[in-house]
């Protein structure tokens, strides 16, 4: 089984960090725009278009506020099977570290999935940098 981990630092409290990141329903426009481009709910599932037309239903399995961890599968898909969770820590005294994991089969799609979740990370300190920025809060 592939093991893809990504990380990055974010200059952004991770409390701000951390709600973009558990706002389950609002993935394209919180977190990852243009990376991600429409989130719909279905139950707990969302189902995520993203940029590259890839289309996936994402099943939540579980949100942490206290450890600030947000875990879910895609149960659907060329994946058999795809385990994720994100993860926000304080780092220093305003920043915030990022970091996606994901577990998942055949490892053939390892390649693919780490060069889109790189993109992805990439968009994420983007997104929520600037927010900060335009906030006033780091």
């Amino acid at each position: 089984m592939a093991c893809i981990r990504k990380e990055v630092l974010i200059d952004a409290s991770p409390e701000d960090v951390w709600a973009a990141v558990r706002d389950w329903g609002a993935l394209h426009e919180r977190l990852v725009p243009g990376f991600a481009v429409d989130t719909r709910l279905d139950g707990e599932d969302r189902i995520v278009t993203f940029g590259n037309g890839t289309v996936l239903r994402e099943r939540l399995v579980d949100l942490d506020d206290e450890s600030r961890r947000l875990a879910w599968a895609v149960v659907d898909g060329p994946y058999t099977p795809h385990n994720a969770s994100a993860q926000v820590f304080a780092e220093g005294e305003n920043g915030a570290r990022f970091v996606w994991t994901a577990d998942l089969l055949p490892n053939e799609l390892a390649a693919g999935t780490g060069e889109a979740m790189e993109q992805g990370t990439n968009v994420v300190k983007q997104t929520l940098e600037a927010q900060a920025a335009r906030t006033g809060r780091p």
